[in-house]
């Protein structure tokens, strides 16, 4: 190391890999890939195939006919993704194994892997990791594996908390964050003074050489502390730590609580008792912030409540916090910090020199080394740490600027969709937009055959322009006005004759004495995928079904650009990990990433654009004629019918679980949805319900 690394690689040819625990990665050697794919059985695992070389290679095979083109292409594709899952499945599995303890970056509850916050020491419940290292770690605690989490939305902290008009707060530790707040949210951080002057005693940390040394020190002086009737609070860095320091202190036999994420519900009523003479309190970082430790007059003669840190936190501000339990409003109180040189910021932080000073000083074991000199030393090594932190969150935030210029973007168009504002607008852009790209793009090849398929694949419809006019025709706008007017006509033409037919069923329902639905659920299919649409029936009677046509469009508009939003997020995590690659070219991944995220937005809006119009121009509600209606509804499709309407909630919220029907359970409709009775059906081998004895269907149910 001293050489620039350069002997680096002796170190590492015998290992099978390597972990980098500063930037919290881990890589496998040439031994270690040769390793697993001989236990593979697949020497060539970590090989990837060039996938555009094959695929030009079927694609130039003569022999080959065009199905058999399309399914060695498939497969082809098919092997690929499959290594490809492998790959990633394994580099997880290491990182899993390498980097991620338990009882410390997680906890396992009731067979389930739960994450502890690092900086707060609390569970969070219902977060996962994503990229498949969830899946990696209950793989490795030998759980139940779930399935893979889906990113429907995401944003990051500072951008979510720059949406707001104002920004304020308040907080005891803000002062080691101020140039943060200040580079992210132009905040300026004001330090006011105590009500009554801090004589809390914080003292110089002491080192030890070994962890085994700094344990049995912090062992002896809870001990003493507690004889001389102090409250002690010890704050541990993981729930790991804190169970070992439990473990000790029964062993002597002193009365203690623990807090940790395992007990966080207990959390008020440990603090609380925090302050009592002679307690023995073990916290995680969460600490009972929100919760004042009080003291009485026997403890403040004693000397107050005393702060014991078992370890420095990577961060100035947690250890701040955990100091500030004791000392306040003018209390009397002390903080000690305890550090070892195998604690792992000392690791990783230059402990050599500490640890080449405590020998030449004849050290021996048992014995601290204390000076304001250390202790600022450590402080700086803090500071580094968070330097790097709020330089890994700047990069993220200028990566998600890119993105929230696109989310702006999406959620307005999804905004007009969910309440209906401008979304006759936004329809006709993308019914205009679309054909404006079939003529534009087929005009430059001249291609016809392929410009009419593409007009019957978006628009379910022949064009009218002919062959000879499309050839002939320099002019692409009047080509794109004549397909436009085309288009506009059918569609409009086609949701009246929708609107009527379904018109004499909402009637019949609405103004059906017997019943008090409020709201109906209406089947729409494009023959491939179907979801179904909340309709008011009041809206509809009022407006004499126009209201239909908005309620079908904001519904479709919603789930499909929220279904392609779900995909595009994943492409765009995926695009900022290859952009990566490009520092070694000399170039900035950030401006890589900004450049390929425009053209992938692009394609995006263009996918949703055809989809939108195409499940618009194609879809249909399919429902009888109107003589048949009512026997549809009483006998044949009442399998399909879903929960009283009048139960669901309003208009917005049943248009999001239509959303999340099109997002989660798309699939082919065979059969129309009605609204559900409020009777049992009576199946065709139940007893007919006129008494005759005999079975529905041999009675009632034959016709």
């Amino acid at each position: 190391m001293q050489e620039q690394s350069k002997h680096m690689p002796k170190a590492d040819a015998d290992l099978y890999f390597v972990i980098e625990e500063k930037n919290r990665s881990v890589e496998l050697t040439d031994k270690g890939r040769y390793l697993l794919g001989k236990g593979a059985g697949d020497e060539s695992l970590f090989v990837m195939d060039d996938i555009g070389g094959i695929l030009d290679e079927i694609d130039k095979d003569e022999q080959l006919n065009q199905e058999e083109v399309v399914r060695k292409k498939d497969e082809a594709l098919l092997s690929f993704k499959d290594k490809n899952e492998r790959l990633h499945a394994l580099r997880q599995l290491l990182k899993a194994y390498t980097l991620f303890h338990r009882e410390d970056e997680y906890v396992v509850i009731n067979n389930q892997v739960k994450i502890v916050d690092e900086q707060t020491g609390r569970m969070m419940e219902g977060r996962r990791f994503s990229d498949g290292l969830h899946q990696a770690l209950e793989a490795k605690e030998n759980v139940k594996i779930e399935k893979t989490t889906q990113t429907y939305a995401t944003i990051t902290l500072q951008n979510f908390f720059r949406m707001y008009h104002k920004l304020a707060g308040m907080t005891g530790t803000a002062e080691t964050e101020a140039q943060e707040l200040w580079d992210i949210y132009k905040l300026d951080v004001v330090v006011i003074p105590t009500n009554r002057p801090i004589v809390r005693d914080d003292r110089n940390d002491l080192i030890y050489k070994t962890e085994r040394e700094k344990i049995n020190a912090i062992i002896d002086d809870v001990v003493e502390l507690t004889e001389g009737g102090q409250p002690v609070l010890v704050g541990t860095t993981s729930v790991q730590q804190s169970e070992m320091l439990s473990r000790l202190l029964n062993l002597r036999k002193l009365q203690h609580n623990v807090l940790n994420a395992k007990q966080h519900a207990r959390e008020a009523d440990v603090v609380a008792e925090a302050g009592k003479k002679g307690q023995v309190t073990i916290a995680t970082n969460m600490a009972g912030r929100g919760t004042d430790i009080k003291i009485s007059e026997e403890v403040r003669s004693a000397g107050g409540l005393a702060i014991v840190g078992t370890e420095r936190h990577d961060s100035r501000r947690v250890d701040r916090q955990l100091r500030g339990r004791a000392g306040r409003q003018g209390d009397v109180g002390a903080s000690q910090f305890y550090v070892s040189l195998e604690d792992k910021l000392m690791r990783l932080f230059g402990s050599e020199r500490i640890s080449k000073l405590m020998d030449s000083m004849g050290h021996k074991e048992g014995e601290a080394l204390q000076h304001k000199m250390i202790t600022n030393a450590i402080e700086r090594a803090q500071k580094k740490v968070e330097e790097n932190n709020f330089g890994v969150r700047k990069r993220l935030l200028e990566y998600d600027d890119v993105m929230n210029i696109q989310r702006e973007v999406i959620y307005k168009k999804r905004n007009n969709a969910l309440y209906g504002e401008r979304l006759e607008i936004d329809l006709n852009d993308m019914f205009d937009g679309v054909a404006t790209a079939l003529v534009a793009e087929h005009k430059n090849t001249n291609d016809y055959k392929a410009f009419a398929q593409d007009v019957i694949r978006y628009f379910g419809v022949e064009t009218t322009i002919n062959e000879t006019n499309f050839r002939n025709e320099d002019n692409v706008d009047k080509l794109t006005d004549t397909l436009y007017h085309q288009i506009r006509s059918y569609y409009d033409n086609k949701y009246k004759a929708i609107v009527q037919k379904v018109m004499p069923v909402i009637n019949r329902v609405y103004n059906d004495p017997r019943t008090n639905y409020l709201k109906i659920g209406i089947p729409f299919t494009d023959g491939n995928k179907g979801m179904e649409i909340g309709a008011d029936l009041k809206d509809a009677i009022e407006t004499n079904g126009s209201s239909l046509k908005t309620d079908l469009e904001k519904s479709i508009t919603l789930g499909l650009i929220d279904n392609a939003w779900k995909e595009h997020l994943r492409d765009m995590d995926e695009l900022k990990d290859q952009t990566q690659s490009a520092s070694f070219e000399q170039k900035d991944p950030l401006v890589v990433y900004k450049i390929q995220a425009y053209k992938l937005f692009e394609m995006f809006l263009d996918r949703v654009n055809k989809e939108v119009t195409s499940f618009l121009f194609k879809g249909t509600i399919p429902v009888q004629s109107t003589d048949n209606i009512q026997e549809a509804q009483e006998i044949e499709y009442d399998d399909d019918l879903k929960t009283n309407i009048e139960q669901q909630k309003e208009m917005e919220d049943m248009q999001r679980n239509a959303a999340a029907n099109a997002n989660q359970n798309t699939q082919v409709l065979e059969k129309p949805k009605t609204f559900k009775r409020e009777k049992a059906k009576v199946k065709r081998n139940d007893p007919c319900p006129c008494g005759s004895g005999k079975k529905f269907k041999q009675c009632h149910g034959k016709k």
